[in-house]
C-alpha cells in the first residue's frame, strides 16, 4: 500500500514537471520572453526533478 502512495506521488510530481515545461517552452516561444518568469519555472523544474530523483 506504501509503495502504490508513493508511486501516486511520484506521478504527480512528474506531471507538475511536464506543465511547468510546457509552460517554460511557451514563454520561450514569446516575442519578448521574461527572464524572470523563464528562471523561476526553471528553478521549479530543478526542485522537483530532485524531489523525484529522491525517490
Amino acid at each position: 500500500m506504501a509503495s502504490t502512495a508513493v508511486s501516486s506521488h511520484i506521478h504527480a510530481l512528474q506531471a507538475k514537471h511536464a506543465e511547468l515545461d510546457a509552460r517554460l517552452h511557451a514563454e520561450l516561444a514569446r516575442p519578448v520572453p521574461d527572464t524572470a518568469t523563464i528562471q523561476t519555472l526553471k528553478k521549479q523544474k530543478l526542485r522537483l526533478k530532485e524531489e523525484i530523483a529522491g525517490y
